[in-house]
């Protein structure tokens, strides 16, 4: 339905928690927010365009083809963003690792790509082990797998090709780092242009397959940090638009290595609900609106993202209490819990939940979160 508002328009590609939390948003600073699920074709997407009539196509999904974006990125009244050329390449490692290391002259990790599992063993055979092996077009960690030895190659072959839209994977030979690092980049114009800010950096380890943590500050010297801020900028400024960009580093010492970036908010920047002035969300619709923003930090924090897949558990009013309550009970917490069946419309998973904590130190703040996340996952 659409709303009566003082402010723009978005039409907001996207199912999900992440997606309620940046539709609200967009509606504290005045905008009127139309959510529709993000798997619609051009006729479909056109057709929502001439509905609601939106100022701004926001999408926060990679369901959406980047031939129903190039459609309506040709239209005069209406904003697309991501950019149909960043949404493409957020899903293409082969044109966008071929963007950072050849056009833009950014440090990766030595990487090759292979059309069969002949070519994929001819390079693990130059290369050497360990290799990762990815397919060139999938979400993040989709289809990936580690090569420790040449009997492993057929069967990451297999795994990367199967079902993807296309027989292209890249390998990478793995290297040695301290950590991994998101750095969230904030495109924005004005009147002297655009610019670019960041925020600090955000540490993130990924426990298991149903848990994601992330802390921040993570530390980095301040040569890393330098570099870090260049790759940023570099990459997304040849990307373009306006919004938030997740930047993955590799960090070792001194040495930054470029790894991904994608056009719209990740799990890893939750903990700035709780760690910055302004959330990811906030800085998100901020920039697209065209409106002032800062990543001011106010304190140290950390979230943990679990995801609770199997039959949806029922729980009573009495169990709920008894689990916020104990949540709760760590110093300078918070949490949110989502029935994710009503959130992303998946009848197979039960529970999704945000346990975020600050703390004057973000090995504290880690344990915090931690802490309130096991309280949580009673609700399994």
């Amino acid at each position: 339905m659409t709303e009566t508002t003082y402010g723009e328009t978005v039409l907001l590609l996207g199912a999900g928690a992440r997606s309620s939390e940046l539709a609200l948003a967009f509606r504290h600073l005045g905008a009127g927010v139309a959510t529709v699920s993000g798997d619609d074709d051009a006729a479909a997407l056109t057709g929502l365009i001439d509905e609601h009539r939106p100022r701004y196509v926001v999408v926060d999904t990679d369901a959406v083809a980047t031939d129903a974006l190039l459609g309506v990125a040709d239209r005069e009244d209406v904003e697309v963003f991501p950019t149909p050329r960043a949404a493409r390449l957020s899903l293409d490692r082969e044109g966008l690792r071929k963007l950072a290391a050849d056009e833009l002259g950014l440090p990766t990790a030595p990487f090759w790509f292979a059309g069969s599992v002949d070519e994929l063993t001819a390079i693990a055979t130059h290369a050497g082990f360990p290799m990762v092996v990815k397919p060139v077009a999938a979400a993040p960690g989709e289809g990936e797998s580690v090569l420790l030895r040449p009997e492993d190659v057929a069967p990451a072959w297999e795994l990367a090709v199967s079902g993807a839209s296309t027989t292209r994977v890249i390998a990478e030979t793995v290297v040695e780092v301290d950590f991994e690092v998101t750095l969230l980049t904030v495109r924005t114009s004005g009147a002297a242009g655009p610019a670019v800010h960041f925020c600090e950096p955000i540490g993130h380890h990924q426990n298991d397959a149903a848990a994601l943590e992330s802390w921040q500050p993570q530390r980095l010297s301040p040569i890393a940090l330098d570099s870090a801020k260049s790759i940023a900028a570099r990459i997304v400024n040849s990307l373009g638009g306006r919004g938030v960009f997740a930047v993955e580093l590799l960090v070792r010492g001194d040495e930054v290595y470029f790894s991904d970036v994608r056009p719209r908010l990740q799990d890893s920047g939750l903990v700035t609900l709780r760690s910055q002035r302004l959330s990811q969300f906030e800085l998100h619709a901020r920039a697209i609106l065209g409106l002032p923003v800062d990543t001011i930090m106010i304190s140290p924090g950390a979230v943990e993202v679990s995801y609770s897949d199997g039959e949806d558990k029922d729980v009573s009013g009495g169990e709920m209490h008894a689990v916020l309550a104990d949540a709760l009970a760590v110093a300078e917490s918070d949490v949110r819990v989502f029935r994710a069946a009503e959130v992303t419309g998946d009848g197979d998973a039960s529970w999704l939940s945000w346990s975020t904590a600050t703390a004057q130190d973000p090995i504290v703040a880690r344990d915090r979160a931690r802490r309130v996340a096991s309280a949580v996952r009673r609700l399994r």
